[in-house]
């Protein structure tokens, strides 16, 4: 029954699904169904101009869903692996090695503190009193080895 009214709209069920696959994107948003509405789209309006069977518009619509997911990935992949940022994602310590900063704290027993914008770093080095310059030389674990600058 519901296959017989998707066949008597022709060329426009596949479009009207498109619409409404890429509705349910702006919804539930995730960027998959989004190629499955434009693949739709597509199908539409091919079946349009060529006026193919329900089985050969059903086939290229697979065909195009399946490269459409293929295209999508590629295109989002791509600008997100582009980005800089995701490289020092959850080391943002890294991105202190080489600068140089006050001590908040004096060294004392090879321990003391630094602070770096709004948060407060864990140092390890000689010695120093508060007020020091320090250069951060490496990383370890979340503790900062300084040295002279």
């Amino acid at each position: 029954m519901i296959q017989d009214a998707f066949i008597s709209f022709g060329a426009w069920a596949w479009i009207i699904l498109g619409v409404l696959l890429i509705g349910i994107e702006l919804v539930a948003p995730g960027s998959f169904f989004l190629w499955l509405g434009l693949a739709a789209i597509v199908t539409g309006l091919i079946d349009a101009m060529l006026g193919l069977s329900w089985q050969a518009s059903g086939l290229l619509f697979a065909l195009l869903c399946v490269a459409a997911v293929i295209l999508g990935r590629a295109v989002t992949r791509s600008r997100t692996q582009d980005e800089p940022q995701a490289e020092m994602l959850n080391r943002r310590g890294q991105s202190l090695v080489g600068r140089v900063f006050t001590l908040e704290t004096p060294i004392k027993d090879g321990e003391g503190r630094i602070r770096v914008d709004d948060s407060s770093w864990r140092v390890t080095g000689a010695d120093r009193f508060a007020g020091a310059k320090v250069r951060v030389v490496r990383i370890e674990g979340s503790t900062l080895v300084v040295d002279d600058p």
